[in-house]
């Protein structure tokens, strides 16, 4: 204990050591930064989108997620989110953000051109050179606390939205441990790939607030999460109900709002290109409900509640990668199709296959993120957005092909980590007891 107490300790001081010599350092400009010249209503609308998409993860994903698990799990459910939240955080501060909007240096004789392609710096870790007076090149007029803020809240909501994919059965050390190793090695990467001055971006890749970065990267991690770990005790041979339909309502409520700041905020300032995302967001969301619910009635005769709910998340995820980029025509054309897409991949693709992705997170967000992709290649106006020239599907597919593959290897690296180190399942008996007693030592009736 003593060996440990003064390992920990030796840690903490090197950990200040090091935050403390970049607070003192000379505050020369790093390479991706550009002295602030302030936009105060951009900056306004930003620091309100962050909110807003903060608001996505908690408590508007925790109680989506939580309402759709059985009752001895939703405080377990629910502690995901918090825990994702609060480990996310930390590495984006640590490295995070530098790796996924740095610029990269010369790097074992190749130019920092080129390495930039493929990875940022490590010269903002800990925030090191962040100043009061700094801006991001990408948003000049924008503070870049502010503008790191805001990117922070999307690398806290992307691992948010695995977790759907192997609710009731994982250990709460393995996932945090899980979060920290995936967001550094596979969402940061992702990220400066498709937003940081990567090559996908570089290629015309199209992406304008998450379809990849987020919403496919997520629900491929998921996918291969829900293999890895095999589905839940009694999974495909016992009824598994939602036990709280209502509060999935009010988390999928919460989505919408802060989907606002997701896709409207991503355009980087109070101006027409966010007017646009907006009602792109609220029209792509109205008719994936439409038609989720109806090829829910023709099969089951009914439209549940969850359903519906189901539907509006499909088409918010669809337009994300589209919604600064087409015209309102084309969002409700997006969300139209994204219905019956999430749809078929939630229910059929899902039962044909037997896997278990206990909340959908590949059938709604990889299948949504997949097809409003590829989407986006169609719909991409010039009149909306001059970056959409040259838009086409073959440019989107590449970009998702390279999404797909290096999420899928680095989330099995990662899980084979956990594995060999805090374990990721928890035992059969803790699965049959409930996770929110045997994990956390509460229950729904005592709160």
């Amino acid at each position: 204990m003593t060996r440990l107490r003064s390992g920990l300790g030796l840690g903490l001081g090197l950990l200040a050591s090091l935050i403390a010599t970049g607070a003192s350092a000379a505050p020369a400009l790093l390479a991706h930064q550009v002295p602030l010249e302030l936009d105060g209503a951009g900056t306004a609308w930003l620091t309100t989108s962050t909110a807003l998409v903060l608001l996505m993860t908690l408590p508007g994903l925790a109680l989506f997620y939580g309402g759709m698990v059985r009752r001895k799990n939703v405080i377990a459910t629910i502690t995901q989110s918090v825990g994702v939240f609060a480990v996310a955080t930390l590495v984006w501060f640590i490295a995070g953000y530098s790796i996924a909007f740095g610029s990269a240096g010369a790097l074992g004789g190749y130019p920092a051109e080129t390495v930039n392609q493929f990875i940022g710096s490590f010269d903002a870790m800990f925030l090191n050179g962040v100043g009061m007076e700094t801006a991001h090149s990408l948003l000049p007029g924008i503070p870049e606390f502010v503008f790191l803020s805001f990117q922070l809240t999307f690398a806290i909501i992307t691992p948010a939205l695995v977790t759907g994919a192997f609710a009731e059965r994982l250990k709460y050390t393995g996932l945090l441990l899980f979060t920290a190793l995936w967001s550094l090695l596979v969402y940061a990467p992702i990220a400066h790939w498709v937003w940081g001055g990567g090559f996908l971006g570089g290629a015309g890749v199209l992406d304008f607030a998450g379809g990849a970065v987020v919403h496919v990267n997520s629900g491929v991690a998921g996918l291969v999460c829900a293999l890895f770990l095999g589905a839940r005790k009694g999974y495909g041979k016992e009824p598994i109900i939602a036990h709280n339909p209502v509060l999935t309502m009010i988390g999928a409520s919460l989505l919408l709002v802060g989907w606002i700041g997701f896709n409207a905020g991503s355009a980087g300032g109070a101006n027409a290109l966010a007017g646009v995302a907006l009602i792109n967001t609220i029209l792509a969301a109205a008719a994936a409900s439409i038609t989720w619910k109806i090829v829910e009635v023709i099969e089951k005769k009914k439209a549940s509640l969850i359903g519906v709910l189901s539907g509006i998340v499909a088409g918010l995820v669809a337009i994300t990668p589209a919604a600064g980029f087409v015209d309102p025509k084309g969002a409700v054309l997006i969300g139209l199709i994204a219905g019956p897409v999430c749809y078929a991949s939630s229910v059929w693709i899902k039962k044909l296959l037997r896997y278990d992705d206990s909340l959908d997170a590949f059938g709604i967000h990889g299948a949504g993120g997949l097809a409003g992709a590829l989407l986006t290649g169609v719909f991409a106006s010039t009149a909306i957005n001059s970056l959409g020239e040259g838009a086409n599907v073959w440019t989107q597919f590449i970009g998702l092909v390279w999404t797909i593959v290096y999420s899928a290897i680095g989330t099995l690296i990662v899980l084979i980590i956990c594995k060999f180190t805090t374990g990721l399942r928890v035992s059969a008996e803790a699965e049959e007891e409930g996770l929110d007693t045997h994990l956390h030592g509460e229950a729904l009736e005592s709160v």
